[in-house]
């Protein structure tokens, strides 16, 4: 569901290793891939074609299926949360590879927030109410991709698509996730903490997105340019606090999140392409939730919350002239 960078990637190489493939589109990109079969530029220059891939943009044209992939904007599951059932049978699995902090994130949790509903994320109850908790299984996307043509996907960095069930236990389906994304030359396998690897990912996008989105940096330099770096720690240092009082355990330094995101290089974040080609942003998953979360662990978020209001008035002009 989604078949632009992240999604596209996804299906082309599932596709490739003849796993039956379907993905939801639209527009242009839509009739090349009916045209042209959907194309994925790897790292090396060479070219991975799904060329008998189906593709639709009636959810139920397409039947049933025994793994959903959901890779749309988070911003945007909710307008068509409502049609997703067309997809499921009984058994199927849907995995959510959205960027920022899911709003599954506290269903089977267990914790004192266990099932509490993140209201920036899923305002009325909407997702929750057609993708039930128990179809879940996480998942990560760390690669970068750029959608740099209708039915093209360029591969920018990175290759690990860790999965994990949300109450932590080792399932046969994760498994089976684990084992496909691997055979299809990812990097994956099944975590028995996927909340505390997810904060890893999310802390940086919480900084970076809306930063490059407001400035029109790339990673590097955002993370080369003091000031920029400097916010960026505080947001980061801001989040930490929070994962702590979720009882999250943060495995890794706050610089060395932010070496990490400066050696990925001159990458806009998809905050920044969105912003260039005025799409709205993907916002309130990537930073307006952990404004949430701050009220919510009682974490005062001041740097979070300044960049957050900022980047929410650049969203409301973007929303205005799309």
């Amino acid at each position: 569901m989604g078949a632009g960078a992240i999604g596209g990637m996804l299906a082309a190489r599932l596709s490739a290793d003849d796993h039956d493939v379907s993905v939801i589109a639209r527009g242009d990109h839509l009739d090349a891939i009916r045209q042209h079969g959907l194309r994925l530029v790897e790292l090396d220059g060479s070219t991975t074609v799904a060329a008998d891939i189906e593709a639709s943009d009636d959810f139920g044209a397409l039947g049933t299926h025994d793994t959903v992939i959901l890779a749309l904007k988070a911003h945007q599951i909710a307008v068509v949360a409502h049609q997703l059932g067309a997809l499921f049978d009984e058994h199927t699995t849907v995995v959510p590879v959205q960027n920022g902090i899911g709003w599954w994130y506290f269903e089977r949790h267990g914790g004192p927030h266990d099932g509490h509903r993140l209201k920036a994320l899923d305002p009325d109850g909407a997702i929750a109410a057609e993708v039930e908790a128990e179809r879940i299984v996480a998942c990560i996307a760390y690669p970068a991709a750029e959608k740099t043509a209708p039915g093209v996907i360029t591969h920018v960095e990175g290759d690990r698509f860790p999965v994990g069930e949300l109450d932590g236990t080792k399932s046969e389906r994760a498994r089976e996730l684990a084992d496909a994304m691997a055979s299809a030359g990812f990097k994956s396998r099944v975590l028995t903490d996927i909340r505390s690897h997810l904060w890893v990912k999310a802390w940086g996008n919480l900084a970076f997105n809306p930063i490059s989105a407001l400035t029109g940096a790339t990673l590097a330099g955002i993370c080369r340019t003091p000031a920029t770096r400097s916010l960026a720690a505080q947001m980061m240092t801001e989040a930490g606090r929070i994962a702590e009082a979720l009882g999250v355990s943060i495995r890794i330094s706050v610089e060395r999140r932010i070496d990490g995101a400066e050696a990925v290089g001159e990458h806009k974040t998809s905050m920044l392409q969105d912003a260039e080609a005025g799409r709205p942003l993907e916002l309130d998953p990537l930073v307006g939730v952990f404004v949430e979360l701050g009220e919510l662990t009682g974490v005062p978020t001041p740097a979070i919350s300044t960049v957050y209001g900022l980047a929410s008035l650049l969203n409301h002009r973007l929303t205005l002239s799309s």
